[in-house]
């Protein structure tokens, strides 16, 4: 019968020589031990041969290992011939179909160990009551603690590959799990630096676009003003490459951070946007108060840089208010853009996209909505409250004061 090649391992041709050249050296032994029962002398290579050749291709194929050990078994009922010495390889077959075996094959293994105990010791109940005197009763008294001991033996082997199998999908779970994990940590990581690069070249190019188009304008009458404008775009174009090229860095040493914008960048980005043609009506009430976590300072930078490239972009001249409130605890962002938006809100591109992510990784919401004529970004950011010894807050929360909530320009 001819195995299909689907049914074999990959085992390596080191560990294929190695089972060889074991079961060569068994199948020597067990003909030189089976050679002195002289009245099956002739019997002996013939059963070492098949059990040989089951030890050689165990891990190769465990159901081919089990079919050959089995047929070795048969044939040495059939002559009659007693427990022989190449019979051990029997324990060896069944730890294989358990350890390498397919689930089938695994289970085949565990009956094949129950039916080769109960096939043991009734093929030896039948010699010793053909071929003596003894009552069947006493001989089958005789022969259950054999049958206890096959089957203990057999199963135990059994066992031992089981457990085997256990620890090496467990590794293999572990792996991976290692590796998903890898994986994952990798894709944020690559969703941060994209998000990053968004943020930074599309205000960047959006001021530089509103610069040079109105500098285009405006050189006819006044050529200062394209000099001017000349020189925002040059500041605007080197900053941004100067953000590109560490966010580029962060893509080659994945442990390099780099500075991050803070809350001290803001004022730098609302002059920048006010040189692009931007009226801002700016609101900071209340101001920061004690540290504010680095992780909230770079979510509220980067939602005021998108929410204001948008307005830039889309925007029609109209005045742009940003609403600032430092609660103790939590912050409040507020960027309503007078022009109506160009899309809706649930079919926004990265950047709203972008925003939202960027309030929801520091635990914060941020909602983006058509108000009348107007634009709406609105976020609220929480954090941890630095709390004394006795475990009062210094401040109340910003959700225990209601009366800070609001303030938007309406």
């Amino acid at each position: 019968m001819k195995v299909p090649r689907s049914t074999f391992r990959r085992i390596g041709k080191i560990r294929l020589a190695i089972d060889i050249v074991f079961a060569v050296v068994f199948f020597a032994f067990a003909s030189v031990i089976g050679a002195f029962d002289v009245e099956f002398a002739p019997l002996v290579p013939l059963i070492a041969a098949f059990m040989s050749a089951a030890l050689a291709v165990r891990r190769l194929n465990p159901a081919l290992s089990l079919a050959i050990a089995w047929v070795g078994a048969i044939v040495q009922m059939l002559f009659g011939a007693p427990p022989l010495a190449s019979n051990i390889a029997i324990f060896g077959v069944l730890y294989v179909t358990a350890a390498y075996g397919s689930r089938l094959v695994m289970w085949i293994g565990l009956a094949s160990a129950g039916v080769g105990a109960l096939t043991i010791a009734l093929y030896l109940l039948a010699i010793e009551w053909l071929f003596t005197d003894q009552e069947l009763w006493r001989t089958i008294l005789m022969l259950m603690p054999i049958f206890g001991m096959a089957l203990f033996g057999l199963a135990l082997s059994w066992t031992a590959g089981a457990l085997v199998r256990a620890l090496r999908r467990a590794r293999e779970n572990r792996e991976a799990q290692s590796t998903a994990e890898a994986e994952a940590r990798a894709e944020h990581e690559r969703v941060r630096i994209a998000r990053d690069m968004h943020d930074v070249v599309a205000h960047s190019l959006a001021v530089i676009v509103a610069q040079a188009d109105g500098a285009r304008y405006a050189a006819a009458a006044d050529p200062s003003v394209a000099t001017g404008s000349l020189e925002t775009i040059g500041q605007t174009a080197r900053a941004a490459l100067s953000d590109v090229r560490m966010l580029l860095a962060q893509l080659r040493h994945r442990e390099a951070e780099g500075p991050q914008p803070t809350i001290a960048d803001i004022d730098p980005l609302l002059a920048q946007v006010r040189q692009a043609g931007v009226d801002l009506v700016v609101d900071i009430d209340p101001a920061p108060q004690g540290d504010v976590p680095a992780a909230v300072q770079l979510a509220v930078y980067r939602i005021l840089q998108e929410a204001l490239t948008n307005a830039l972009r889309h925007g029609d001249g109209g005045a742009v208010d940003v609403a600032l409130a430092w609660h103790p605890g939590s912050v409040d962002v507020m960027i309503r853009n007078p022009a109506a938006a160009r899309r809706e809100p649930e079919h926004a591109g990265h950047g709203i996209i972008g925003m939202r992510e960027r309030a929801q990784l520091v635990g914060g919401s941020l909602d983006v909505e058509r108000r009348a004529a107007a634009f709406v970004v609105q976020a609220r950011i929480p954090w941890a409250v630095p709390r004394r010894e006795d475990g009062i807050p210094d401040r109340p929360a910003a959700d225990e004061r209601g009366e800070q909530r609001g303030g938007w320009p309406s």
